[in-house]
């Protein structure tokens, strides 16, 4: 019951991702580094407002926790928090570039493969144990994948571009301990802003005039990347990355769903199936932490 929040956390983060296409779908006219572009600034920009009023404490204490760390633990912190920020960029492009060029449900499929690849980077970087219902579990998502895959390869390809991007950041951030998570992540963003910034003049499209432009992008950094980021960073305190990664399947079924129903595109029924299958899994996955907070609600029904 002690990880209840964490779940919360990560679920909550997920259904939000879920609903994403909502906001980037009335920009697809823009490029998709012009979104990438404005999306970064504003969320720097945003983030170093609330921290420099808001978090100067805390910004006080995580440079005086740096500054106590041996010399290995610094160059390890530091790499941590680089490769994080490298991780988000490239994660967020080629999200947006197959979301607004490709399909939805290639994007959607990418957070269904990166469960799998977040559990293999998990096990084999960071020594994460599983139980044999959760090695079950990543057996019945892989093969929810393979079918999805069959009739697109090249969805595949691009999904499995975005899912390993993301599952490196959460596997990485699972290893940035010590911090305040608010001060870890206006970092990855600033460090991104300052590496898109030199590009933009020569990759930025005209500025964009239009009020529905401004509004999806402040849309976007609020609600579709600070809060969303700031609880998965959450939930990867007090949960594993392989558990924050399953339950990042959530996010793909929610965009299926408006891909069927929202976007009308063509779903077929092997596509059913497979999404059946990997929401199966995440049912699996989690399966002993579901059977624990039914057994809590158990007694304490029967103590009352």
């Amino acid at each position: 019951m002690k990880t209840t929040k964490y779940y919360i956390a990560a679920i909550s983060a997920f259904i939000i991702w879920g609903l994403f296409s909502l906001v980037l779908k009335p920009i697809h006219e823009y490029p998709s580094l012009d979104i990438l572009f404005f999306r970064v600034f504003s969320c720097a920009g945003l983030m170093l407002l609330i921290a420099f009023l808001f978090k100067r404490k805390q910004i006080r204490e995580t440079v005086q926790i740096f500054k106590a760390l041996p010399k290995s633990e610094k160059r390890k912190s530091i790499l941590l928090n680089i490769g994080g920020s490298a991780f988000l960029m490239a994660n967020w492009f080629t999200f947006i570039y197959v979301v607004n060029h490709v399909s939805v449900k290639a994007a959607s499929l990418a957070y269904l493969v990166c469960p799998i690849l977040t559990t293999l980077l998990a096990y084999f970087i960071l020594k994460e144990k599983l139980l044999k219902t959760q090695w079950l579990s990543v057996g019945l998502s892989i093969s929810g994948c393979i079918l999805l895959s069959y009739s697109d390869i090249m969805d595949m390809l691009f999904s499995i571009i975005i899912g390993l991007t993301y599952a490196a950041y959460l596997v990485s951030q699972r290893a940035n301990r010590g911090f305040d998570k608010f001060i870890v992540l206006t970092f990855h963003i600033t460090l991104s802003a300052l590496c898109l910034l030199p590009f933009y003049p020569s990759y930025g499209g005209p500025v964009p005039t239009e009020f529905k432009f401004y509004f999806c992008i402040e849309t976007i950094a609020i609600l579709f990347t600070i809060i969303p980021l700031f609880l998965n960073l959450y939930a990867l305190s007090g949960i594993n990355s392989s558990t924050v990664g399953m339950l990042l399947n959530i996010n793909p079924m929610i965009a299926f769903g408006l891909a069927a129903f929202f976007f009308r595109e063509n779903i077929t029924p092997l596509q059913i199936t497979a999404y059946g299958i990997i929401f199966t899994a995440v049912l699996v996955f989690n399966s002993h932490h579901i059977f624990a907070i039914k057994q809590k609600m158990t007694s304490i029904s029967k103590g009352s």
